[in-house]
């Protein structure tokens, strides 16, 4: 039997997590110290982009031939990635831009994140934090070297535990519905994309 667009559309489907986020710095040697030393994110793999890759055959990569390309683990079997970018050919980008990435919020336990914190206090890292940006999450602010946004978010509650990611950020349908009816009125949409909440 095949299935209306409408059903497709409407079908939950979940991806198991991140793969890997991938950034752009023109510092790698930077980075890495940033990301391995203070942030305790182990480097897993260091490459470079293949010939050809990077300005024939390009499968999404900067536009540049034989890049840097290395991987941190960022824990629960997620990577962060970084190309190293020629320094001068490419401007800062702008965070706030559309298709921009704002900023990137890691999950961590209530321990981690104070161990997180004594670490960025001792590289002398500006942080905006702990702040409540959702009930019962806590949130620190900061950036990397590279002027990339970052945040790391934790539950009280969770001590060493796990984060709850999605349990601790889940409205009711209803509370939802009370934002979204600001968005648009249709009663179909509304039902069809609030289908995963549970009144």
């Amino acid at each position: 039997m095949v299935k209306s667009a409408e059903q497709v559309a409407g079908a939950a489907l979940r991806c198991r997590g991140v793969h890997h986020l991938a950034l752009n710095t023109d510092d790698m040697k930077m980075t890495i110290d940033f990301y391995a030393n203070v942030l305790g994110m182990p480097l897993v793999h260091a490459s470079r982009v293949p010939p050809g890759v990077g300005t024939k055959q390009n499968r999404g990569n900067p536009p540049f031939e034989n890049l840097r390309h290395y991987f941190f683990d960022m824990g629960n079997d997620s990577l962060l990635a970084f190309f190293e970018i020629p320094k001068g050919a490419k401007p800062k980008g702008d965070r706030d831009a559309i298709a921009a990435m704002q900023h990137c919020s890691f999950a961590t336990s209530a321990e981690t994140a104070e161990a997180i914190i004594g670490r960025l206090k001792a590289s002398g890292i500006e942080m905006l934090g702990p702040l409540s940006p959702l009930p019962g999450l806590l949130s620190v602010y900061f950036f990397d070297p590279n002027g990339v946004r970052l945040e790391i978010s934790w539950r009280p509650i969770d001590g060493e535990g796990d984060v709850h990611v999605i349990e601790s950020t889940k409205q009711t349908r209803e509370e939802a519905l009370v934002e979204l009816r600001t968005l648009h009125d249709d009663a179909q949409w509304l039902a069809r994309v609030t289908q995963g909440y549970q009144s």
